[in-house]
């Protein structure tokens, strides 16, 4: 079983500062690519940003140049950190992972929970 942990949500004001951490554990091979989607209410999901495993980034351009992601390949972490927020950016924020169970098998995406960012004007 593999499990996907995030933290570092909650509230903050317009123009302010959130990071937040998602950890994968379980039967773990190696992991391809990591990043984040969110979901506002009453909105489709949307993509925010990517990490492949050789440390590639890539961001929707709504977030370019306020959020960054990065990776920790050792602990099998991924963050975003989060600056220059807006009340468009509050929506549930959800972490992914590509996870490979053994050598030679084809990747999974496993989702984490969810966790809640909230921007207020």
């Amino acid at each position: 079983q593999v499990q996907l942990v995030e933290s570092g949500g909650g509230l903050v004001q317009a123009g302010g500062s959130l990071k937040l951490s998602c950890a994968a554990s379980g039967s773990i091979f190696r992991i391809g690519a990591m990043g984040w989607y969110r979901q506002a209410p009453g909105k489709q999901r949307e993509w925010v940003a990517g990490v492949t495993s050789g440390g590639t980034t890539n961001y929707a351009d709504s977030v370019k140049g306020r959020f960054t992601i990065s990776r920790d390949n050792a602990k099998n972490t991924v963050n975003l950190q989060m600056n220059s927020l807006k009340p468009e950016d509050t929506a549930v924020y959800y972490c992914y992972a590509d996870i490979y169970y053994s050598a030679g098998v084809t990747s999974r995406t496993h989702w984490g929970q969810g966790t809640q960012v909230t921007v207020s004007s």
